[in-house]
């Protein structure tokens, strides 16, 4: 998916926006403030770091392979510090963050087992790393997403690693006190032009006539109505032991 990331780069920092849950969820459980230090793996167009400096006022790092969403970022998150890394090889010193977080990230890790080590050695004493990702029962029940494009399901539910299996490797790599929290945002959709430019990187893994199947009922749908929009996320939160 690098190419994809490379191109779709000016796209997905106009389309793409945080989730209000997720922000407050990650300030509150590392108590982050103007004292703490933040990574975020695969940090995309650095809209959560943006969001983090401007509520907690935190230094904030942020790791991402592709250098185009890196360049975005920089715009998007100017006192942050990036580098194009991967999350296996974090080129960033050892204790120095009170968090680590990776939001919708985790199925593009190929070396999970790895990457979790390298986030336990980056973190301090008692600190938070942070996956945001999604479950089975979410990915089937996304709205819009699973309802106008439902080959997206399959699709998804086949690079998504299941929440027992992270959490065992997460406890593997010295991790305690691992807990899950949902977070959900409900909305109306009233411009699908995310789903034109295919911000979603779910809508290349379909056929192009399932894709354009989908966003021609979209299209005939918003005609008439406002399309109902639920985002959700499970966050799975864990310390360095």
């Amino acid at each position: 998916m690098k190419p994809y990331y490379q191109t779709i780069a000016p796209d997905y920092a106009r389309h793409r926006r945080i989730h209000a849950g997720v922000l407050d969820g990650l300030i509150s459980t590392a108590r982050l403030g103007p004292s703490s230090s933040v990574l975020e793996l695969g940090c995309g167009t650095g809209n959560y770091l943006a969001a983090l400096d401007e509520a907690a006022a935190c230094q904030c790092w942020g790791i991402d392979p592709s250098e185009a969403m890196l360049a975005e970022a920089r715009t998007t998150c100017p006192k942050a510090r990036f580098s194009c890394a991967l999350a296996e090889s974090v080129a960033v010193p050892s204790d120095h963050f009170d968090l680590v977080f990776a939001v919708d990230v985790i199925h593009y890790i190929a070396d999970r087992p790895q990457a979790f080590q390298e986030c336990r050695r980056v973190l301090r004493a008692n600190g938070n790393l942070c996956l945001v990702t999604d479950s089975p029962e979410i990915i089937r029940t996304r709205e819009p997403l699973s309802t106008y494009f439902p080959e997206t399901v399959e699709a998804e539910l086949a690079r998504y690693p299941s929440l027992v299996t992270l959490g065992e490797e997460l406890r593997t790599a010295g991790f305690s006190d691992i807990a899950e929290a949902k977070v959900e945002y409900r909305g109306e959709l009233a411009d699908i032009e995310p789903y034109r430019a295919k911000v979603f990187s779910s809508l290349r893994l379909i056929s192009q006539a399932a894709y354009e199947r989908g966003l021609q009922r979209m299209e005939s749908d918003l005609t008439s109505r406002p399309i109902s929009c639920v985002s959700r996320y499970v966050m799975l939160c864990a310390k360095k032991s």
